[in-house]
């Protein structure tokens, strides 16, 4: 892959990547939430592999193909079993609104970007220039945690770091070994399972996975 290509395709996935975990925060429909959640998968694993391809690292480019099915089709996949299970379909009274949290998402790209400058001044790459990307994702991610009331949504709040957190190893480093993503993969998997069982259980027991509500109920 030749350089300018390979600048433009990192751009475009990046751009995607970033542009997937801001919209989350602008819809409230799940099954929406749960579909940007899969496209910024696919972001992911363009990254990692056009990378690959840059590279010519077979290794880094079947590890971005693997990313991308794992984040892209098996999770949504679960999520959507969860959603269909009988979770509500909207996040309805999130902490925070839709207007506020677009302008707390310009608040944090902002301090992404001034946090990562030294990062970036170390080895300006093309890929190390993408890392405030990966890092708003990060903060964006924790926002949609900590402000989201339904747990499907706080789940995706979750996944949204965990992806982040993977987009700046593969843009830092020359990869992450396949042993090691494997494994961290392996362990987001059994995580998103146990909340699909949790939310599960909450939902027979409670009748919703309202935290705040479920919060009332237990004081």
């Amino acid at each position: 892959m030749t350089d300018p290509l390979y600048v433009q395709a990192l751009d475009l996935a990046c751009g995607a990547f970033l542009l997937t975990g801001v919209l989350v925060l602008w819809r409230r429909d799940l099954a929406a939430i749960i579909w940007l959640f899969g496209l910024q998968g696919v972001a992911l694993g363009a990254l990692i592999t056009v990378r690959g391809l840059h590279e010519a690292d077979v290794e880094l480019t079947v590890l971005g193909l693997g990313v991308g099915l794992l984040r892209a089709v098996l999770l949504p996949y679960l999520m959507r079993r969860a959603l269909a299970a009988g979770e509500e379909g909207r996040e309805a009274r999130p902490h925070v609104s839709v207007a506020a949290s677009l302008l707390v998402t310009a608040v944090l790209t902002m301090i992404a970007y001034a946090v990562s400058q030294p990062l970036v001044r170390l080895a300006p790459t093309p890929a190390t220039q993408a890392v405030p990307i990966a890092l708003t994702v990060l903060l964006v991610g924790f926002f949609v945690l900590v402000t989201r009331r339904r747990a499907l949504s706080q789940v995706v709040g979750f996944l949204l770091m965990d992806n982040a957190i993977t987009a700046a190893a593969f843009l830092t480093t020359t990869g992450v070994p396949l042993v090691v993503e494997l494994g961290v993969s392996l362990d987001v998997l059994l995580a998103v399972l146990a909340l699909q069982v949790l939310t599960t259980r909450m939902r027979a027991a409670f009748g919703g996975t309202d935290l705040d509500e479920l919060r009332e109920l237990h004081d």
